[in-house]
Formats: structure tokens, sequence, C-alpha cells
């Protein structure tokens, strides 16, 4: 099995060559056909989340050297443990192609058990905390995390597992906007523009402003959807938001930068929700008062649930 694997934090990625795995229980072994890459990838590889200033969140005891990365993963079923058939909804075939659900949780404590796994207190995400798809094959831990994707075209499914879950968990937890209410996208990286996508096909008669200091990606947003666009750049951006809008129902941060969270706040009217999901880092401050006094919610969201998956 030949894998690129972390062998120095902040070093290129090197080729590794170990015995491929054989399924122990209920384990599967995929051969990995797409795994895409995330920016989420670049910080484990540095090692470390940016937490503003010098300070910073080590990732390191979160696996061992040398490890692979990858976690939008998908592949073709090779082999299955012993136990793989058990307790499954319909048998799981060799040579069935699938999307594989990463982000999995110890299966035992009440946090898994309320279907949350991807906030585990122990996970045991691929790619994240056990070895990953940037590799020939990959062992999934149970066939429950396999998903269909029949109809997806070859390699965008994989993409859905990252960018596409997180995008739809983040605007699930707005609710539903009230009538004539607005909401704000901001940063229309690909995170972003899969927002945009989703917020479309679940909140249809809702005008979406998009947020970002590209202008090229405005106009992108644009093209897809968006009612109205500001350059975060412009000094005059959130007033002019403001004036049009009346302060949004929510707004989805997909940076998590000081500056996008700061317009993200500002953007939102009294009661309103800011959705982060961004990594990018740094600090945010706000004075204490202003969260009662704006009944706002600042709610961090990340990825989704295996549910919200399928």
């Amino acid at each position: 099995m030949k894998s690129q694997v972390i062998s120095a934090y902040g070093a290129p990625l090197r080729a590794l060559e170990r015995p491929s795995p054989v399924p122990q229980g209920s384990e599967v072994v995929l051969q990995v056909t797409h795994c895409g890459v995330c920016h989420s990838d670049v910080h484990l590889q540095d090692g470390y989340f940016a937490l503003g200033g010098e300070k910073k969140l080590d990732l390191s005891a979160s696996h061992s050297l040398p490890f692979t990365l990858g976690h939008e993963i998908e592949g073709v079923v090779t082999a299955l443990g012993p136990q793989a058939q058990d307790n499954t909804e319909k048998p799981l075939g060799i040579g069935a192609r699938k999307v594989v659900y990463p982000w999995i949780g110890c299966g035992e404590c009440p946090v898994c058990a309320r279907g949350d796994e991807q906030l585990c207190n122990t996970p045991r995400a691929l790619g994240v905390n056990i070895d990953g798809g940037y590799s020939d094959t990959v062992v999934v831990p149970h066939p429950r995390y396999l998903l269909d994707c029949d109809g997806i075209p070859a390699g965008l499914a994989a993409t859905y597992m990252c960018s596409g879950l997180t995008a739809y968990s983040a605007l699930k937890k707005i609710g539903q906007p009230a009538s004539g209410e607005q909401l704000a996208i901001v940063g229309l990286g690909g995170v972003g523009m899969m927002g945009l996508q989703c917020a479309r096909a679940l909140f249809p008669d809702t005008p979406l402003v998009a947020v970002d200091v590209d202008d090229s990606k405005l106009q992108a947003a644009l093209d897809n959807g968006a009612s109205a666009a500001y350059n975060a750049t412009d000094k005059n951006a959130v007033k002019q938001l403001l004036k049009a809008t009346g302060g949004v129902a929510a707004a989805v941060d997909f940076v998590g930068s000081e500056a996008s969270l700061g317009f993200a706040n500002r953007a939102v009217r009294k009661g309103g929700k800011v959705i982060i999901v961004g990594l990018f880092g740094g600090a945010f401050s706000m004075p204490i008062p202003l969260f009662p006094l704006r009944a706002i919610s600042l709610i961090g969201s990340y990825v989704g649930t295996l549910a919200e998956t399928r």
C-alpha cells in the first residue's frame, strides 16, 4: 500500500509503502479512487491552528507520525471484515462504489449516542485522528459510514463529505428565516460558494447577501443566485448593508478570521445569529454587554452529523 504521509510538521508529504491492510471485525477496506484536499489538511500538516498573536493550538497530539491525511474520500470496496455484514441495512458487495463519512467518534459516549459523532471527545476521524485517504487504500471502521453515491459524478461526492456537509449543517443551525428577512454568506471560497448553493435550496424565498474581499468572487456569487454583494474592504460596506437590509437575520462566516467575524457580527440585526465555520484563525473580542443588549447568538459549527450527510 502506497501513501503520502506527514513525517515532520511543516514539511512536504513523503511517499511511504506499507503492507496492505487486512480488515478486522466490522472494518471495510476501500481502494481510494478520489480524495480531496481541504484547507484543514494544511493546518494539520503545519501541526497547529493560529489562535491570534503568537498563540497556537497544537494539533500534534491528535495523531502520531507518520500520518496519512485525507478526509474527503471516495472509493470502491475491496475487502470486508468478518462482522462487516452484521446488522447492516443491505448487503455490502465487493466492488461497490461508496463515499465515506469521515467524522467518526468512539461510538460509545453520550455525544455519539445522540448522533453527534463529529463532536466526540475521543474522535477517530479519518485523515484527522486515524489514517485517511491520501493512500491506495483506506480502512473504514464500520459500513454504516459508507454512503451510496450513484448518480453523482466521480470525485464530486468526496467533496460533499466536507464542504457540502459543513455548509449544509451550518445553514441548518439558522432555522427558518421569517418572510422578508435576509441572510449573509461571508467568504466565497470553495465552502462559501457551496454554502450559497445550499442556501438557495434550503431558503428559496430568502434573499442572500454575499460578502468577500475579491470582486471576482462577488460577481460569481451574483451569477449564482446572490441578491446583493458587498466588498468588505470598502469602509462603508457594513453601513450600506445595514441600510439595505436593516440587518440580516443570520450571517455565516466561512472564513473565520478576526476581520470576517467582525463584519458578520456588525451585519446581523438584533436577535440575529452569527454562525462561524471557517478556521482561518486569529482572535475576536466584543464588549460583553452587547451580547445581551443585541440578543445575538454566536454559534460555532463543525462539519456535520451522519444523519445530515444522509
